[in-house]
């Protein structure tokens, strides 16, 4: 039986998240595809019921950002997850769908990558992550530059890097 290592011993490449880290990768390079959230009037779409939920209590929003493929939110939830993705994608979806003229098609996956955060340093980490995400994707130079984020929101007022922050892309 192997002897465990002890964390600073392990190899960089096996970090937690690290598919995570490779598929939000690929996702930020993507030129192809469904990319309808690249409009800007189908990000705000998107946008509306991140903010309208946490304005309504079903979570404490921290951070989000609304790529031009998919979307990041950091919560602390209210109510059970299902209650708050299926209305975020729901609205969107539906509003999104009817001015493309689509009907009876997905918008979205059916499937999240849902995460528990285990201490503040891991939180910082996250958030800082979401908020640099149009960054580190070369979309904008500056996190405040991206409308659909809580960066770019003047509701949010946090654009400093936790102390050792590393972006991975």
């Amino acid at each position: 039986m192997p002897v465990p290592r002890k964390p600073r011993e392990v190899d960089p490449e096996d970090y937690p998240g690290k598919q995570f880290h490779e598929l939000d990768a690929a996702l930020d390079a993507a030129k192809r595809g469904p990319l309808w959230l690249a409009d800007p009037e189908f990000a705000d779409y998107a946008e509306y019921p991140i903010l309208c939920g946490a304005e309504r209590g079903r979570f404490l929003l921290h951070a989000y950002v609304i790529m031009p493929n998919h979307v990041h939110v950091l919560l602390d939830p209210y109510t059970p997850l299902a209650k708050i993705s299926g209305p975020i994608k729901g609205v969107s979806a539906c509003d999104i769908n009817a001015r493309l003229g689509r009907t009876g098609k997905p918008l979205w996956q059916d499937e999240s990558f849902d995460h528990w955060i285990r201490n503040s340093a891991e939180f910082e980490r996250i958030r800082y992550y979401i908020e640099w995400n149009p960054v580190a994707a070369r979309l904008v130079d500056e996190p405040s530059k991206w409308k659909w984020s809580s960066a770019g929101n003047p509701y949010f007022k946090r654009l400093t890097p936790p102390p050792n922050a590393q972006t991975v892309h």
